[in-house]
């Protein structure tokens, strides 16, 4: 088990750039999980273009090739049996693997038995994974990355077929070890695993996608709720050089005593640190829109911005298929949005919208 602490123990500098990003990314969480428990129509909007981003992400990085608008189209309208290439069945499969973790999470332990599960689940529509989905290799496998036009690079070796067994099962044990200890911060557990993780590469295929929801997993049941509102995937797959280059830089002193994962970790983090400016940014942007609006409620603005000053009684006139007091709520909601303003009191009461944009 010493092997993971001995990783682990970074010169000066880098644990101090190390504490600084902790830091950093610790300072949002709190800020982040006090916005959530206020929770608005922004974070249902922001979840949804996150998990668009994550699958489409996930899967390029792999390989695939379907745009994001591509997959929200996919996802509109699922039908399993109609699956007809091998990216829909990726893309549908990290969907159904995504919305697990977002509705369990609280509940999934960490085990080699939910992983096994996690990767059934993540293959479930991949007609030629069908033998493979759910177990470990029975084949030695290789890291490779892809690039655009089909042009592919080995990166790293990994963990021979006959040693997968014994070092999940150590990784596993070390890592429930150490997230209960509390002696080593949650995040540096968590690129560990991560990089221990993608180092055994223990499935014949889907590794690099299950590390990514792993790591999705675990920030959440570690209290980083943000994680949900902004694709780390994305940000991955928009860095994948870099990625695949501090990977190596551990990779190529693998199981000796030189091997350093601190490109790694820094790496990891400084990304996570990105994230939260990237979730602080698209969530000012949503509140200086006034919210998330539905098809009606933009109408009912559009015809406000055009024809205002109007009351109730007006609006009910030209929408007279919707039943006023859905008029009202809208209004309220759009006011509380501060998407509109109303002037006056009772029945004399206007809305107007104040010129944002």
């Amino acid at each position: 088990m010493d092997k993971f602490v001995n990783k682990l123990n970074f010169d000066f500098q880098t644990n101090q750039k190390i504490l600084n990003l902790i830091s950093q990314i610790d300072l949002y969480k709190g800020k982040w999980n006090s916005i959530e428990k206020h929770e608005n129509i922004y974070l249902k909007e922001l979840r949804k273009i996150a998990t668009i981003e994550s699958i489409g992400s996930s899967t390029r990085i792999e390989g695939a090739t379907l745009t994001d608008k591509e997959i929200e189209e996919l996802l509109k309208n699922i039908k399993t049996s109609q699956l007809k290439t091998r990216d829909e069945q990726e893309v549908v499969g990290y969907y159904d693997t995504l919305e697990i973790i977002y509705e369990n999470y609280e509940n999934i332990t960490l085990s080699e038995n939910y992983i096994k599960q996690l990767h059934q689940n993540l293959l479930q529509h991949s007609d030629k994974d069908v033998r493979h989905r759910g177990q470990y290799k029975s084949l030695s496998n290789k890291v490779v990355a892809s690039y655009p036009g089909g042009t592919q690079k080995v990166i790293f070796n990994t963990t021979e077929v006959h040693l997968v067994d014994n070092e999940m099962n150590g990784l596993i044990s070390w890592t429930n070890k150490q997230f209960e200890n509390k002696e080593i911060h949650p995040l540096i557990i968590v690129a560990n695993l991560v990089y221990e993780f993608l180092s055994i590469h223990p499935f014949q295929d889907g590794n690099g996608r299950l590390s990514r929801l792993l790591t999705t997993m675990l920030l959440l049941q570690n209290d980083y709720k943000f994680i949900q509102y902004v694709s780390f995937e994305n940000l991955i797959e928009k860095t994948k050089k870099e990625y695949y280059q501090v990977l190596m830089e551990g990779q190529k002193n693998r199981n000796k005593q030189n091997e350093n994962i601190s490109g790694w970790t820094l790496y990891f983090l400084d990304k996570l640190r990105v994230l939260t400016q990237r979730l602080d940014t698209k969530y000012d942007v949503f509140k200086s829109k006034g919210g998330y609006l539905n098809e009606r409620q933009k109408e009912i603005k559009e015809y406000l911005k055009e024809n205002q000053p109007l009351k109730i009684s007006d609006l009910a006139i030209r929408f007279d298929n919707i039943n006023v007091n859905t008029i009202k709520k809208d209004l309220q909601y759009m006011k509380r949005e501060q998407v509109i303003v109303s002037v006056g009191k009772g029945k004399g009461t206007v809305y107007i919208i104040e010129n944002k944009e």
